[in-house]
């Protein structure tokens, strides 16, 4: 549906015509543009805004059926960018991400959100309290927008550190690592870094080309020169972002790495200390034995201290053995 719709001239917005053909004529009449935004449009509301704006079907395509990697896409009459808004839930300590999609002409700024995981209502309100930002036309906003979403990154990325720094600190500390959840939350930890990945890595691409820099730099259609630094900005950020994330990365698989060889250890000394046990019993076990055969001729049957001198020497054998193997650390 078709949240909010507004003309914009100068920095300043207008409340125009309901008919969109009329909205964005009376736009370019007033060297001004056109900002429609759509939450999770169907086909059919979807379809006025294509014939309206001429907008390409192969990236209508996309802003309906979503899941989508960030992409920029040229088109003869528009420009087609891809986000993945991503949104920290801290009550479950997870990660995820939303859609966002712009359509960007000479005149027009169509938004298309998916998910929750969006800043378009926050990035609007903010625009509008700055005409002289909102002056610049579409480029403004898709430049606005971009650097909303590749900001939150970087708050996601710091709350997901603090996430890893306590993972680590259950790991490593001496009763927490052995416990039967924690290699599912570290699994589920690495889950959440690759979603983010999905979502961060591929905008590095799209920036670029915006910013007009790098092999595929250049002269974007639509898209004012003066934005390039903005946009080298956004880039820079991130640059930072995606390192950061590259680094958890790392970090959750050395822990992971750590928590499997914990483990290990851990099995190993179990495994020790049971058989230090097993061959405690095994002594006795072997004395009483060989006297429970029950054969006729066998030495001191008829010796009266027989009993008591077995018995001192399994007890003598015992406290041989706890002492050799606590020595050894198997106890």
């Amino acid at each position: 549906m078709i949240v909010d719709c507004a003309i914009y001239r100068d920095g300043h917005r207008t409340e125009g015509p309901e008919d969109l053909s009329d909205a964005l004529a009376e736009a370019r009449a007033a060297h001004g543009f056109v900002w429609i935004g759509l939450h999770e449009p169907s086909e059919k509301e979807f379809d006025h805004v294509t014939q309206e704006f001429g907008l390409h079907p192969l990236a209508v395509e996309d802003a309906l059926k979503a899941h989508q990697r960030p992409k920029l896409e040229v088109y003869d009459d528009s420009l087609f960018l891809v986000l993945k808004p991503v949104v920290y839930e801290p009550d479950s300590d997870a990660v995820s991400t939303g859609e966002v999609m712009l359509f960007l002409g000479d005149s027009f700024v169509v938004t298309v959100r998916h998910g929750e995981g969006s800043p378009l209502g926050v990035v609007r309100h903010r625009m509008e309290q700055e005409p002289e930002l909102l002056g610049k036309g579409p480029t403004a906003v898709m430049y606005a927008v971009a650097d909303a979403v590749v900001d939150h990154y970087l708050d996601v990325a710091t709350e997901l550190q603090t996430d890893l720094e306590e993972l680590e600190t259950e790991v490593f500390s001496p009763d927490g690592g052995g416990s039967r959840h924690t290699a599912s939350r570290i699994y589920t930890f690495k889950r959440q870094i690759l979603e983010f990945r999905r979502a961060s890595g591929p905008l590095a691409l799209p920036l670029t080309r915006l910013a007009g820099v790098g092999q595929f730099g250049g002269t974007v259609p639509f898209v004012n020169d003066r934005a390039q630094p903005f946009f080298r900005d956004v880039s820079d950020h991130l640059t930072r972002v995606n390192e950061s994330v590259e680094g958890l990365d790392r970090l959750v698989s050395d822990v992971l790495s750590a928590h499997l060889a914990q483990m290990s250890v851990r099995q190993n000394d179990d495994m020790r200390k049971i058989s230090a046990w097993a061959a405690m019993a095994a002594v006795p076990t072997m004395i009483a034995g060989i006297y429970g055969m029950n054969f006729e001729h066998m030495p001191e049957l008829r010796w009266v201290w027989a009993y008591p001198a077995v018995i001192g020497l399994m007890a003598a054998l015992e406290v041989l053995l706890y002492r050799l193997f606590k020595s050894r650390g198997w106890m």
